[in-house]
């Protein structure tokens, strides 16, 4: 069986890159790449749009607060396609060269997908493809392990499986419970996610099989 190699640099955007930020609750990880892309640790990048599938998220006051757009498509109710065709349209209005989950619970439509190609990003608590799912760290926990953490992978059709970018793993430790652990996560969460979408903006990468490999 032959194994290709395949450049995936986005498509060379106007400066700065536009993000679009999809979230559900609380945002923390947004906040995060706000704060990354203010800090300068991910040049040329903007927030284009924040987007959100609940009403009420709190993510979406943070977004305000920060003189940031917003939108709200609430999923409840609608068809997966449907919402997903909303959601669609509101990013490309904004002109958004890459799309950021963080903290959105949904599952993604292949049209979602086929809109975006290898342009949507996803953080994950644990290191995949251990504990997909809801609930990673505390699945880590409950099973015992010694060795939990987080990973940011581009977004497929399947839950929690596409190609990983970077993963940071975060030790179990004997004082630990689920929510500690989980706490622990998520520090190495808001330090993963905007390094990842600078290597992703960078372009200085190409995936082969379902390896990620940077360029020097």
């Amino acid at each position: 069986m032959t194994t290709h190699s395949q450049a995936h640099a986005l498509p060379q955007p106007p400066t700065p890159a536009r993000l679009g930020i999809l979230l559900s609750g609380r945002g923390s990880n947004f906040l995060a790449i706000a704060q990354a892309i203010a800090d300068g640790r991910i040049p040329a990048a903007s927030i284009a749009i924040v987007l959100a599938n609940v009403e009420d998220a709190p993510g979406l006051d943070a977004a305000r607060r920060l003189g940031l757009p917003t939108a709200c498509f609430v999923s409840r109710g609608r068809t997966r396609a449907q919402h997903d065709a909303d959601v669609i349209a509101c990013l490309r209005q904004h002109q958004v060269d890459l799309v950021c989950l963080a903290g959105y619970m949904r599952l993604l439509s292949p049209a979602f997908i086929a809109a975006f190609p290898q342009r949507i990003l996803n953080i994950h608590p644990s290191l995949l493809p251990a504990f997909p799912g809801l609930d990673a760290q505390t699945q880590a926990f409950d099973y015992g392990c010694t060795l939990a953490g987080c990973t940011v992978h581009f977004v497929d059709e399947h839950l929690d499986h596409g190609v990983i970018i970077l993963q940071r793993a975060v030790p179990v430790l004997p004082t630990d419970d689920a929510h500690t652990l989980a706490q622990r996560i998520l520090e190495q969460e808001h330090q993963a996610y905007p390094e990842a979408i600078a290597r992703v903006l960078s372009g200085h990468y190409q995936i082969t099989g379902r390896r990620y490999l940077p360029i020097p």
